[in-house]
């Protein structure tokens, strides 16, 4: 017996009653607290679950989804077959995320790629590096730099690993060629699970990135 369950309710009702106007096994008695019980704890389920969704940290099913539209619009859904714990986790870290800096774009390309980005900025010392500075001199680390490119920067991010069909191997793969006994079909991108795509990337950077400033991108594997 849980509290809120029929059995529940129904020992709490049979409570209140006189002792002395029940006496012995009350059948009659049972079966109608029974239906009351059975009724009030769909209620309380119902209230139960309700209270749950007003809040990100227990929200569950769609309303997690409605809460992803109301803080962060269209542009933030939920992947294919992503539970509710893996999607509650994105959508506090994308609400809290830190924008309008290096920093801010760094971590947005983790959390919808899994992988760490390069950031190449030709104006800041510490990635270009400079001459007689040790480790960092010409032609041993960092990339050249350029003051003639304020306000820009260089980004390379990674598509996730492993992104793909499942169980679809891919073409050229031996194990799934044409015409061996393996599982093979003709594919379109909308069969991808979970994809990523690099139009999401470049929206990603672009609402991270301080407004007003270039953020050269490119995508690799």
């Amino acid at each position: 017996m849980a509290t809120g369950d029929q059995k529940d309710i129904v020992s709490r009702l049979k409570a209140l009653l006189p002792d002395a106007w029940f006496q012995g096994e009350t059948p009659v008695l049972n079966a109608l607290l029974s239906g009351i019980g059975s009724a009030l704890a769909a209620i309380y389920g119902l209230t139960a679950y309700a209270r749950r969704q007003t809040r990100i940290a227990t929200a569950t099913d769609a309303f997690l989804d409605l809460i992803s539209f109301d803080f962060l619009g269209t542009g933030f859904p939920r992947k294919t077959g992503e539970s509710d714990d893996a999607f509650r986790a994105r959508i506090r870290a994308e609400i809290l995320l830190e924008r309008g800096t290096r920093k801010g774009i760094i971590r947005a390309l983790e959390i919808l790629t899994g992988r760490t980005p390069i950031v190449f900025e030709p104006s800041r010392p510490a990635d270009t590096g400079g001459l007689n500075t040790g480790s960092m001199g010409l032609g041993l680390a960092g990339g050249l730099g350029s003051l003639a490119l304020p306000y820009q920067v260089f980004v390379t991010a990674y598509r996730p690993i492993g992104q793909g069909i499942p169980y679809i191997a891919g073409l050229g793969n031996p194990q799934g060629a044409l015409n061996t006994g393996s599982q093979t079909e003709l594919a379109s991108l909308d069969m991808i699970a979970g994809a990523v795509t690099d139009a999401s990337i470049y929206a990603t950077i672009d609402a991270v990135k301080e407004e007003g400033t270039i953020a050269w991108t490119r995508i690799l594997s």
